[in-house]
């Protein structure tokens, strides 16, 4: 399951965009405050902070949050969406330019201790979504079934939403079953980036 995502853009690249979008309502930073910490890094892991967006009052709201609430000792940070009526949650969406996906060496050796590594992009796309929802000061990335693009490396996936439909999970104007699923094959590039302990890219 995903527990590592890049977000490799400036996040005032983004706004931009978003600002060329129709029925884009105007992005400000929850409280007025400019995170300092939400510059470009290619990995934020469980427990990390991630920039999420919220709309409030028809305003766009983007806020640093960490990565998994507590449960106990232990963290939630992927949330099963199948069966789960989402209309009263506080939805967001993350910012996200990659994900990775781990698996087990194709070489079964007793000295190879890293994992491949699998990276993950939107075809087309230099930043896309992933569908989450808040609670407190934390965030948790929905996930489905996998698609074609993913199932070879997992047996389950986060959502992955385009720039132009992450309003409609926001606004609640399509039905849950309508966005929380995966994407056709050839939607994601995969990136082979650690093969049997050794950096490919």
């Amino acid at each position: 399951m995903c527990n590592d995502y890049a977000r490799e853009i400036e996040v005032a690249r983004v706004i931009a965009a978003m600002e060329e979008m129709k029925h884009i309502p105007p992005f400000s930073y929850t409280g007025g405050r400019i995170p300092n910490d939400a510059t470009p890094t290619p990995h934020i892991k469980i427990r990390d902070r991630g920039l999420i967006v919220r709309l409030r009052d028809e305003r766009l709201e983007g806020e640093m949050m960490t990565w998994a609430w507590l449960q106990g000792k232990k963290p939630i940070f992927n949330f099963v969406s199948e069966g789960r009526d989402f209309s009263e949650t506080d939805r967001c969406l993350i910012l996200a330019t990659s994900f990775y996906e781990y698996t087990a060496p194709e070489e079964r050796k007793p000295k190879i201790k890293l994992q491949d590594q699998h990276q993950f992009v939107l075809k087309g796309h230099d930043w896309f979504w992933i569908a989450g929802i808040a609670k407190g000061d934390c965030f948790a990335m929905l996930t489905v079934a996998p698609g074609p693009d993913i199932a070879p490396y997992h047996d389950r996936q986060i959502v992955v939403l385009p720039p132009e439909e992450g309003m409609d999970w926001l606004r609640h104007s399509k039905p849950s079953v309508q966005l929380l699923h995966a994407l056709p094959r050839g939607a994601l590039d995969h990136r082979l980036l650690r093969r049997s302990g050794v950096t490919l890219q």
